[in-house]
């Protein structure tokens, strides 16, 4: 195993699931944790379950929305706070709606949580991983991003939504942003990975028929297999690529629409003006009141 003391890493979304597996495996290599969970409460319950296993390990759990740029920015202040350095940054967080929603800044939720949310959580911890170079981030995608289209007239899907189309897309959106965030950041010795876990049994389908959701479940993947390549990405001295996308803790290449540098840089741009105008809107109704 790995050893990760002395090492200070992050994990989204580890109050259940994949991410609380990601959590408990680093803390069981003696790396200081983040939990960074929208709720609070099962972020606290999540620790003292992965504190058992771990007997020693130093937790934290802060809150953190990243449908809330409001959140995102608090969070990022709160680490700031615990450390001058982060080792490893696993964006696990995500989301998958049944229903066309919003989150608190206007994106539609899906876009907004599974890959704006993940690019401002990263744009502003950037100093931080900085510090700790070498560093690692990664981003959990999907296998379904080979499925994915960004519908670049129709990204907040305010004409025609579907679930699995939208979450698609979100992880198509990964894989670019991945790939956009790894040229950026090579000379700076930080690499950047986005992976697929497998199909794991997790919440992220919790909004779909409880029994359909049951059934589907005798035929995936525990959190803690789905775990797996999280880790090896994030840990692993035999780990040496950026930019890359892993299923099974192999390279693979990703999709043809994830290789393309002209929309990798086309959403980067897209994503800044779409949160610096999201941030100004919040700073003008701020001063309004």
């Amino acid at each position: 195993m790995t050893s990760m003391a002395g090492k200070f890493c992050i994990v989204t979304g580890a109050n259940t699931g994949i991410g609380k597996e990601t959590a408990r495996g680093l803390a069981a290599m003696g790396a200081t944790v983040v939990l960074g969970c929208r709720n609070v409460d099962k972020g606290e319950a999540a620790k003292a379950d992965i504190a058992a296993t771990a007997p020693g390990a130093t937790l934290h759990v802060l809150a953190l929305d990243l449908g809330d740029l409001a959140s995102i920015a608090r969070f990022v202040r709160a680490v700031e706070a615990l450390t001058q350095k982060v080792d490893v940054l696993v964006n696990n967080a995500g989301v998958w709606v049944t229903a066309r929603a919003t989150t608190r800044d206007g994106f539609e939720t899906t876009f907004g949580t599974n890959h704006l949310g993940t690019f401002q959580l990263t744009r502003l911890l950037l100093p931080l991983l900085e510090a700790a170079a070498p560093a690692r981030v990664v981003v959990l995608s999907s296998k379904l991003h080979y499925q994915g289209k960004l519908d670049w007239a129709d990204l907040m899907a305010e004409k025609s939504f579907g679930g699995p189309r939208a979450y698609n897309q979100s992880k198509l959106a990964n894989v670019l942003f991945t790939k956009a965030l790894a040229r950026r950041v090579a000379s700076r010795g930080i690499t950047v990975n986005a992976v697929h876990p497998g199909v794991v049994a997790t919440e992220l389908a919790r909004d779909y028929p409880k029994l359909l959701v049951k059934l589907f479940h005798l035929f995936l993947l525990t959190p803690a297999e789905g775990a797996a390549c999280s880790l090896y990405v994030a840990t692993s001295p035999a780990c040496t690529a950026t930019g890359g996308y892993f299923e099974k803790s192999r390279e693979k290449k990703a999709a043809a629409a994830a290789l393309d540098e002209a929309a990798q840089e086309r959403l980067w741009a897209l994503s800044e003006t779409l949160i610096d105008a999201a941030l100004k809107r919040s700073e003008g109704a701020e001063a309004a009141r």
